[in-house]
């Protein structure tokens, strides 16, 4: 690449993505979506985020649910992200993939875009929606914590503010550079925040503690969506006392982000118990592809079809578990749910493809949305049409609404 945007990992590493791009991969290439595109996936949101927070819903999905994700909560997570498949043509045949509570990348992305718009010269057209500029953005995202917190306190909590996520995570994930912009962030407006994980937290019966302080407030990052085990003790005590605000917690995770509810919005049977309305489904059956939750009564047909499916793990993330079709039969999947592990079938939806640095990749779309409002797009390039492949030239890719 030459000109400008031999600039763009320096100044990546400048705002403080120093991991671009030995350890974080970034495409140096745009992805451009039509803005009636963009319009149609932003009513689609609101249509899902309708469905899934009316009562009916909530009822009937977080009934088999384990007990913590039963009780209602009022958090609204503000890293929401929908993920979706754009196939070349036609433009309108875009589909949800999944959705995601606890999103990874959303700091990552908001700087990605603003970075590359600057450095490619894209400044200069007219038909490109421009991103926010980094400081605008970092205001965006302390305002929507701001808003959650007098939302559920009523003003600022007393207590600190923790960025929860595994221990595993915190010494080796991707997007822990991605937490520690974020503390620091929160804590140029005033926050007392601070990164951990659950192990690191104990209850006096009243107080959630970290080395000794209170804590309020949670952004959780953590992948075990449930809570289990004795490490996530103190958490789900503070939790079922109403003490502190977590977001994404067990009851969101129970009525928007397991991959199981996507059989619920792709098929037609439970709308009357769901309270799905026929303008509602209408729209769900056009862009959410069929999904089923593979169980022993389907388990043979799931495998007769398995060319043309994508099986992956209901409580999966990252990609981890994703199954291909040559790794599909009926004994695995039968040892699957014996060993109670869960798995969803989806239908393969094409990907949009793109050349960058002389390589084929394949895209995505993730559209970020809070409370209603949608304040971001990225996406990812993968060098394999199917499974997430980041290694360059692809990796997390500068997208924009346009036209």
């Amino acid at each position: 690449m030459s000109g400008p945007q031999d600039h763009f990992f320096a100044a990546l590493r400048q705002v403080g993505m120093i991991e671009v791009p030995e350890e974080f991969s970034v495409a140096r290439s745009q992805q451009e979506i039509a803005r009636t595109v963009v319009a149609d996936i932003e009513a689609f949101i609101a249509i899902f985020d309708r469905v899934t927070t009316r009562s009916a819903w909530q009822e009937q999905v977080t009934r088999a649910a384990p007990e913590i994700a039963r009780l209602r909560r009022s958090e609204a997570c503000f890293f929401s992200a929908w993920d979706f498949h754009l196939p070349a043509a036609p433009a309108s045949n875009w589909q949800l993939i999944e959705f995601n509570d606890n999103g990874s990348g959303v700091v990552f992305a908001g700087l990605v875009n603003r970075i590359f718009y600057e450095v490619s010269g894209m400044e200069r057209r007219k038909d490109i929606e421009p991103p926010l500029p980094i400081p605008a953005f970092f205001d965006q995202l302390a305002a929507m914590i701001e808003t959650e917190a007098e939302a559920f306190f009523e003003t600022r909590p007393s207590g600190s503010l923790l960025i929860l996520d595994d221990a595993e995570s915190l010494e080796r994930g991707r997007f822990r550079r991605e937490l520690i912009l974020l503390r620091d962030l929160l804590r140029t407006r005033g926050w007392r925040a601070e990164i951990g994980s659950a192990d690191q937290l104990c209850w006096d019966g009243r107080r959630l503690l970290r080395q000794d302080v209170e804590v309020s407030f949670v952004i959780n990052r953590s992948t075990n969506f449930f809570w289990e085990g004795t490490s996530f003790a103190p958490l789900a005590a503070a939790y079922r006392a109403a003490r502190i605000y977590v977001a994404p917690n067990p009851f969101t995770y129970a009525t928007r982000s397991d991959k199981r509810l996507l059989e619920l919005l792709s098929h037609r049977e439970w709308d009357q118990q769901l309270g799905i309305a026929a303008a509602e489904r209408a729209l769900l059956e056009r862009h959410v592809p069929q999904t089923w939750l593979v169980r022993e009564d389907n388990l043979d047909r799931m495998v007769e079809e398995k060319d043309s499916l994508v099986f992956k793990p209901a409580h999966g993330f990252a990609s981890h578990g994703l199954l291909s079709a040559s790794q599909v039969g009926r004994s695995r999947l039968r040892r699957l749910l014996k060993r109670g592990l869960p798995y969803v079938a989806q239908r393969r939806v094409a990907k949009r493809s793109m050349c960058a640095d002389g390589q084929d990749l394949w895209t995505d779309l993730r559209v970020w949305s809070y409370r209603g409002r949608r304040f971001l797009l990225s996406g990812r390039a993968s060098r394999h049409p199917e499974f997430v492949d980041l290694r360059p030239p692809g990796g997390w890719l500068p997208t924009y609404a346009c036209g």
